[in-house]
């Protein structure tokens, strides 16, 4: 399975974009999800996180203007952002731990990253 994360772009200080991550194939569910990014010259961070029960967790960098979601219908996991910042400037990462079909392991898969630029 191939993550395609997308939704990524140049948005003014103060708006919103819905980062997407994406499946390449059917699978059976997806338990948790990671979306990380990393700054020009930083080390990557972690920003929020969905467990498969549910319960959702955020950086405090972006926890009341970030929310992530999971739609398994869809295979697709995504992170909306409100509010944005020029420090929210990064290329984004996913990651998910997903269960091909129902008797299969959890597998761990990473999306390509996708840049997003807050900027007036």
């Amino acid at each position: 399975v191939q993550l395609q994360a997308s939704g990524g772009g140049l948005v003014q200080p103060g708006g919103s974009l819905r980062l997407s991550c994406a499946a390449s194939e059917t699978i059976f569910s997806i338990n948790n999800v990671g979306w990380y990014r990393q700054a020009p010259g930083k080390q990557r961070e972690w920003v929020a996180a969905f467990t498969s029960g549910g319960a959702t967790n955020y950086a405090d960098s972006v926890k009341g203007r970030f929310t992530i979601s999971v739609d398994n219908a869809e295979n697709t996991a995504y992170l909306q952002m409100n509010s944005l910042k020029p420090e929210d400037t990064a290329v984004y990462y996913c990651n998910l731990e997903y269960r091909p079909r129902p008797t299969s392991r959890r597998k761990s898969a990473w999306g390509q990253g996708t840049l997003v630029t807050v900027s007036s």
